[in-house]
């Protein structure tokens, strides 16, 4: 990869069109950028392409017009494993651990490029995220789902990836356990990891990212500093309300729960 330029941002995407059948577009025109050291949140209506343009910078969904470039090469339509060596990472929403084995089994998953550097990469990333240590010997399946979460995004780490990709990060978890999730992707963002998050809980996603985009039918419709979009009177009409009473019931049911 050819050295980052001092001003480029550290992953750019422009007027990407993807989507997974031939002939339908979820996403129609969509752009944003994010910067090393920086929390980019994405928020929209369900439908509008959130999780699609995740995968389309991973690889998973064609991108038909547009382009992804990372660390300033242009990488559309490259394969998932190769964006890793690129120093990219995808941290799905869903299935995002292997949970017949040990959590220090998954970590080690993330380092299958370069296995012999586990050892130096497990002690980083247990610093940033301190918890992994009590949980290393228990097996992924027996874990909450913040647990799970807690782990998918270490063993992302593992690979020592620029950009940290995130789909929902705290989806189904309860208030508290969403609060934990944020505070570990901002330190993990501390770090200098560049982190680019999907977020259904458009209020709180936007109090704790640098910079936000809310996708509308699969394009752009608004990009902002967070502070700047959370006081948006467009935004909060046409979009943090309907959201927010949707967080809200989905927060109850997790709280019952006991996630």
């Amino acid at each position: 990869m050819s050295t980052l330029s001092g001003t480029e941002p550290r992953v750019i995407v422009e007027n990407v069109v993807a989507g997974y059948l031939p002939g339908v577009d979820i996403l129609r025109g969509c752009s944003l950028s994010a910067s090393d050291g920086e929390l980019v949140g994405i928020i929209g209506p369900n439908g509008a392409g959130k999780s699609t343009l995740l995968k389309s910078i991973f690889g998973l969904v064609p991108v038909r017009s547009g382009s992804v470039r990372i660390s300033g090469e242009d990488v559309t339509g490259a394969r998932p494993d190769k964006l890793v060596q690129a120093g990219l990472a995808f941290v799905p929403q869903n299935d995002n651990v292997f949970t017949p084995m040990t959590v220090k089994e998954n970590l080690a998953l993330g380092t299958h490029l370069e296995p012999k550097r586990f050892a130096e990469r497990y002690d980083r990333v247990v610093a940033t995220l301190p918890e992994l240590a009590r949980l290393a010997r228990r097996s992924a399946g027996a874990l909450s789902g913040g647990e799970r979460q807690l782990v998918a995004m270490g063993r992302a780490l593992m690979s020592e990836p620029r950009v940290l990709l995130l789909d929902e990060p705290s989806a189904g978890l309860s208030p508290v356990k969403q609060d934990e999730t944020f505070l570990r992707v901002h330190d993990i963002r501390s770090s200098g990891v560049c982190v680019v998050m999907v977020e259904q809980n458009a209020r709180r996603c936007l109090q704790v990212c640098d910079r936000g985009y809310v996708l509308e039918q699969g394009r752009d419709a608004y990009e902002g500093s967070g502070d700047a979009l959370l006081t948006d009177p467009k935004v909060i009409e046409l979009y943090l309300g309907d959201l927010a009473d949707q967080v809200e019931a989905e927060d109850a049911a997790a709280a019952t729960r006991g996630e």
